[in-house]
């Protein structure tokens, strides 16, 4: 289900056209053939009686009645585009109609099937996940929203509260590796972007499901357009008992939660605009997700999302900016609704961010240049240094008493060249943060590409970044914790080379894979302490992993035409192996617990007209040990899980049903949180 983007220099026959973007097309009358896209991918066309108008990809689209965009999905493995195949970094896209196939409720869920990343829940349906990539931590990848950095400075816990529904989402992209000159240096280990729908397509969506522990949730979007304009609003709200209780009897791992969404975008003659506004509220129970010693945690947290992106030219170059505020605030309870056992934490984060850059075009090929001013301010009832002016806490008497404030500047510069089947993209990125007067560093890369033919292609790279510490880490000293102020930054230097092969109806890929961490940060504890050991944030000296992904998808459709049931098969392997320093008597929240062994499958089948039938499972085995509620040292089991959706479309109508967990598998991401049994959810949703 999940595929790489792979480069095709295939002949395109448009001989039917739906609800597209290109539908244009078919005032045309006759087929339409699109041979020669080497270096650049068509994204206009021009009617005027039977001629055809190829334009750069790189143009801006005038939306006249002469003109009309494409909508050609475009994945960002550079900081200036390429064409889609010529991209040298593999970028791994999750489309519309997997999305729509997959048994998944939420993003999380979806990320699961995507072999280098590790997704570790501590409850269903989102309520906390963390997602790292390629055996790092959740603190290390970069969160985007449509290309908009949307990472929390205060913890990565959360960072997957996004405001808009699942339905909203047009596809996901995952970059593995560091991503620095691409993303800025939150993106150690990776990046992972979520682009929503369009706004420019006049639509109406509803959708309303429910299933097993009480679970219910229901989506509504409206998008108009008209002109050169269009808006679009969304909401949803997602309620469950959760699948729990605590040693007193009541929930424990209950959820609700809401998301809003507006977003809008402006196609002119040389401009492009879009801009969105998202809020995201969520309640959950939080079982034993942070210490043994309470059974019923809570967390609530609130987050706002606005951003605004430009797109023009000046001249011989195309400009590039952004600017946005992300906002967000959380409430934490040890003790459930008890203040007198433990008092709550709150925090409250505000991050202020402007990009500008854009590239041009040379004999020597494409250059793009880049600077981003990314401000994080986070006030606090325990994290911080004291505040000489508490800020009053909105709805109680309580003060925000600490806090901290650091300024982040990246400057990147990147260098594309394309010439015949060779690809070579190189470039730094430079930051510096106000944050313990950190001085200028500078982080390299290069990435080189080489297509033997039409199908095969070999590649390479070497690529560094760095990533700062998260105030929970600097500074979270309660609750069984001891924080750090002084850690130092994360660095990483990766090395990958492999092979991918992409002809008609297969697809397939092998890489390997070297990391080269440097002062990664976790958190862990001296067992030789007992079970009540204090949990310290440290700086490991050094980490090295080693790392192997293969991936394999059939269009069993294609390869077999006279059989109408098998539809597609994807099937995809990842192994890591780390060398640490010695770290024996240690016990490890995050960095010392990888998937060693992770392997996904996934099969689509045509039951019937209009009906089909999406299965998937994975195994995986986790390294690592924790301490059980009885103070004995456990070790992680592998385990496997089925899903299934079996889904009946008779459009503008849809009606399915989903199963999680098919065969009941009982299994932990986290030590002490086990994960939900059989799960079962039925829906429906009409698009018109």
């Amino acid at each position: 289900m999940y595929k790489p983007n792979f480069y095709k220099r295939e002949v395109f026959v448009f001989r039917r056209f739906g609800r597209k973007g290109y539908s244009l097309f078919a005032c045309l009358g006759r087929e339409v053939v699109i041979s020669t896209l080497s270096a650049f991918t068509l994204t206009h066309a021009t009617a005027k009686g039977v001629s055809i108008k190829p334009i750069k990809a790189d143009t801006i689209a005038a939306a006249t009645d002469r003109e009309m965009i494409l909508g050609e999905v475009s994945v960002t493995g550079t900081r200036a585009p390429l064409a889609s195949g010529r991209t040298v970094r593999m970028v791994r896209v999750l489309t519309k109609a997997d999305i729509a196939a997959a048994p998944a409720q939420s993003v999380n869920d979806l990320l699961k099937l995507a072999v280098g990343v590790d997704v570790r829940q501590r409850g269903p349906i989102g309520a906390q996940t963390d997602v790292s990539i390629r055996g790092g931590n959740y603190e290390q990848i970069a969160i985007l929203l449509n290309g908009v950095n949307i990472c929390d400075p205060q913890t990565g816990h959360n960072a997957f509260d996004f405001p808009v529904d699942i339905s909203e989402i047009e596809r996901i992209e995952v970059l593995e590796g560091p991503a620095g000159r691409v993303y800025g240096t939150s993106s150690l280990s990776g990046a992972i972007n979520i682009v929503t729908s369009s706004p420019m397509r006049t639509s109406a969506y509803a959708r309303a499901e429910g299933g097993s522990y009480g679970y219910a949730s229901a989506a509504v979007r409206l998008a108009l357009s008209g002109g050169n304009a269009g808006n679009s609003i969304s909401g949803s709200y997602t309620r469950s008992d959760g699948y729990s209780r605590n040693k007193a009897g009541g929930l424990n791992a209950d959820y609700s939660g809401g998301k809003a969404f507006y977003q809008g975008a402006y196609a002119g003659d040389g401009i492009a605009v879009r801009w969105h506004a998202g809020m995201s509220i969520k309640d959950c129970g939080a079982n034993t997700f942070y210490g043994v010693s309470s059974d019923d945690q809570f967390e609530h947290t609130m987050k706002t999302y606005t951003a605004l992106q430009a797109e023009a030219r000046a001249g011989a170059f195309r400009l590039r900016s952004s600017i946005y505020w992300n906002h967000g605030a959380d409430r934490f309870e040890y003790f459930r609704g008890s203040e007198v056992k433990s008092p709550f934490n709150y925090h409250r984060s505000d991050v202020f961010g402007v990009s500008v850059g854009g590239y041009f075009d040379s004999p020597l090929g494409r250059t793009s240049v880049g600077a981003e001013l990314r401000n994080e301010d986070v006030v606090s009832t325990k994290l911080g240094e004291p505040l000489s002016r508490p800020h009053h806490i909105h709805g109680t008497d309580r003060d925000y008493k600490y806090g901290l404030n650091r300024t982040n500047v990246n400057l990147m510069l990147e260098h594309n060249v394309v010439w015949r089947g060779l690809t070579v993209s190189a470039g730094l990125v430079a930051a510096k943060n106000s944050w313990n007067d950190m001085n200028m560093r500078v982080y390299p890369g290069v990435d080189i590409s080489y297509a033997i033919g039409r199908s095969l292609t070999v590649f390479a790279s070497c690529n560094t970044s760095l990533r700062m510490p998260s105030v929970t880490e600097l500074y979270y000293s309660v609750d069984g914790h001891k924080a750090d102020k002084y850690l130092k930054p994360e660095e990483l230097t990766a090395f990958e080379g492999g092979v991918r092969y992409a002809s008609g109806a297969v697809q397939a890929e092998a890489s390997v894979y070297h990391n080269r961490y440097k002062n990664m940060i976790d958190w862990v504890r001296h067992t030789s302490d007992g079970p009540d050991a204090s949990w310290e944030s440290v700086n490991f000296t050094r980490i090295n992993a080693l790392g192997v992904e293969a991936s394999l998808r059939l269009g069993l459709d294609r390869l077999m035409p006279s059989q109408h049931v098998l539809r597609s098969l994807a099937v995809s392997y990842g192994y890591i192996d780390q060398d640490k320093a010695n770290t024996d008597g240690l016990e490890s929240k995050y960095s010392l617990e990888y998937l060693r062994h992770k392997l996904v499958a996934s099969l689509g089948v045509s039951v019937r007209r209009n009906v089909s039938l999406e299965l998937s499972c994975r195994w995986q085995d986790r390294t690592g040990i924790y301490t059980d509620t009885g103070g004995m040292k456990q070790s992680y089991s592998p385990y496997a899980v089925a899903d299934a959706r079996l889904e009946w479309l008779v459009r503008p109508c849809k009606m399915y049903v989903e199963a999680n967990n098919l065969l009941n598998t009982t299994y932990v991401d986290y030590g002490n949180v086990p994960q939900p049994g059989f799960w079962f959810v039925a829906g429906a949703s009409v698009e018109l």
